[in-house]
C-alpha cells in the first residue's frame, strides 16, 4: 500500500462518479497571536494497493509533529481494499480517497509541523504545515 497524494486544504469531496474535488490547497497558517486555534482543515490522501493485497487490513495512523519531534495529535484507524466487483481488470491497482477533517486543531507556538501518514508504523507520506505569526500592519509616523 501506498500514499500517491497527500496535502491540506479547506474543503474537498469526492463526487458521486468518484472525482475528488480540492479548494484551497495551503501549507501555511497565519495568526495574529500563540497558542492559535485553526477552525478547520482537511487532510487528504489517496491510497492505492495492489490486487495482492485485496481483503488485507491496515493500520493507518495519522501524527501531528513538531519539529522537535513532540507528537500534538494522534488519530488511528483500520482500513482495508476490496475488489470493486467482478468486472475490475484482473491486475489493476486498487484506489482509495480518504478525506479527513481536522477542527479546532491548535498550534501552540510559531514553526514548522508535520503531518505523518504511516501504514502499519511505516511512514508511507509527510504533509508539511508551518503556523506563522501574521505581521501586523504598521501605521506611518
Amino acid at each position: 500500500m501506498k500514499v500517491t497524494l497527500a496535502l491540506l486544504a479547506d474543503y474537498a469531496n469526492v463526487s458521486a462518479d468518484g472525482k475528488l474535488n480540492i479548494m484551497g490547497i495551503f501549507d501555511t497558517i497565519w495568526v495574529d497571536r500563540f497558542p492559535a486555534v485553526h477552525p478547520q482543515m482537511q487532510l487528504i490522501m489517496r491510497l492505492e494497493a495492489s490486487p495482492a493485497e485485496a481483503g488485507s487490513r491496515r493500520k493507518l495512523e495519522i501524527k501531528l509533529m513538531t519539529a522537535d519531534g513532540r507528537q500534538v495529535l494522534s488519530v488511528a484507524a483500520e482500513l482495508g481494499f476490496e475488489l470493486r466487483d467482478a468486472l475490475q481488470p484482473i491486475g489493476e491497482t486498487m484506489r482509495a480517497d480518504h478525506i479527513i477533517t481536522l477542527g479546532n486543531l491548535r498550534f501552540d507556538a510559531p514553526g514548522d509541523y508535520q503531518f505523518a501518514i504511516l501504514v502499519n508504523d511505516d511512514e508511507k507520506s509527510t504533509v508539511p504545515v508551518k503556523a506563522r505569526l501574521r505581521q501586523q500592519p504598521t501605521s506611518p509616523a
